[in-house]
């Protein structure tokens, strides 16, 4: 088990790790390779971009894509997306890419380290579990336009 900074080259491997990280319950997600690799390059492309991929005997196996996000007290990492393949979940995957954007945080001297998540799937309670908290303060609106 390792993590190392993703690579471009690793972007279509990262998007079939997203595909089978959202595609099934509880999440749902509809990404086709297209969409994937869409949305992921997007990321990419941002120059603050910070990605890592999680390496098991040379296979990818989860990534996570953040940016460096300026902020008016201290900029910060902001973790755009964190998926682990279904199967290679619960096996500290995640928490090793979680510990990387902190340690990151603290090299650079950077504020800490924010995200979105769903409050209704499992991986708030996996972000609670390695010490995020719920910003009572923030929430995230949305409205739909036909």
């Amino acid at each position: 088990m390792k993590i190392r900074e993703l690579l471009p080259e690793d972007i279509d491997t990262c998007v079939e790790v997203l595909r089978a990280a959202y595609n099934p319950p509880p999440w749902n997600d509809h990404w086709t390779k297209e969409t994937g690799k869409k949305y992921l390059s997007d990321f990419i492309s941002n120059r603050n971009f910070i990605g890592y991929v999680a390496i098991e005997a040379d296979e990818i196996v989860g990534a996570m894509f953040a940016h460096r996000k300026t902020w008016w007290t201290n900029d910060e990492i902001f973790i755009d997306e964190l998926f682990i393949k279904p199967d290679r979940q619960r096996h500290g995957y995640g928490k090793m890419l979680m510990n990387r954007a902190e340690e990151l945080s603290k090299e650079l001297g950077l504020g800490g380290v924010t995200l979105l998540t769903n409050k209704y799937h499992p991986a708030k309670l996996f972000y609670e579990k390695n010490g995020y908290t719920v910003a009572e303060h923030v929430i995230f609106m949305y409205k739909e336009v036909q």
